[in-house]
């Protein structure tokens, strides 16, 4: 078994013309959700719908509120909605957090009454990953149909140009996260499908306000993780057999 310990501290704007304006977040509010690094309590859901076959998207954001922030877009969704006829609709979610168990579970229920709906889901952290319903419930929805990923640089700077109200001629500077973390979060979702035990255990140092992320790798993640997944954190070798 490896244990390896990481000690972290860690163009134009908007046109005033951009019907999505109003529904944009400022770039506070977007580094204090989105940096993979903080693991505040809070969750914020940018989100993406597109109906058919038609070119055009709607965004808008949400926040929680006295209920989780994915229970909020169901509701929101269903009472603004009415599927009478079969058309086609793709949504795209931005969490700051991945859902929990009880969310996971209401997802599921949702998509199972809306069969024209599909999901993709991208999350900058993983919600009390230890827990074993909420790892559970991630498997349910990704085998229920449900893509889930580990957002990455592109996915941030999707979310930056679409969702935030950027000053002017910041267009491309959206705050540039480590990819180190990304990576630990793309490792660790690699373990919940494959139903492996967790090999990333994050703290937080209070007094210093660093976050602590142990990585503890045992055979059975070696020997069912893609190679490419484990080498893409720079952190691990693969073992050597000698012969």
């Amino acid at each position: 078994m490896a244990s390896l310990n990481i000690f972290i501290s860690w163009s134009t704007g908007p046109s005033a013309g951009d019907p999505t304006l109003r529904r944009r977040i400022e770039p506070w509010e977007f580094e204090m959700f989105f940096d993979p690094r903080e693991l505040r309590k809070e969750a914020c859901l940018l989100y993406e719908i597109k109906w058919g076959t038609s070119h055009r998207i709607w965004r808008n954001s949400g926040k929680n509120t006295s209920k989780h922030v994915e229970l909020n877009f169901i509701e929101k969704f269903t009472s603004e909605r009415h599927f009478s006829s079969p058309i086609s609709c793709s949504i795209i979610w931005f969490l700051s957090w991945s859902p929990c168990w009880e969310c996971s579970k209401a997802i599921r229920e949702f998509l199972s009454q809306q069969p024209s709906v599909t999901l993709v889901i991208y999350v900058a952290r993983l919600y009390w990953h230890m827990d074993q319903q909420n790892r559970q419930g991630l498997r349910d929805l990704i085998n229920s149909g449900v893509t889930i990923q580990i957002m990455r640089p592109s996915e941030y700077d999707h979310c930056w140009r679409n969702f935030v109200n950027y000053p002017s001629g910041k267009e491309a500077h959206w705050p540039r996260y480590p990819s180190l973390w990304m990576k630990l979060y793309a490792l660790e979702l690699h373990c919940i499908i494959l139903s492996l035990p967790p090999c990333l255990m994050i703290s937080r140092r209070s007094e210093k306000q660093l976050t602590l992320f142990r990585l503890t790798l045992q055979n059975c993640h070696y020997q069912m993780i893609p190679p490419h997944i484990l080498l893409a954190t720079g952190l691990t070798q693969l073992p050597v057999t000698w012969r």
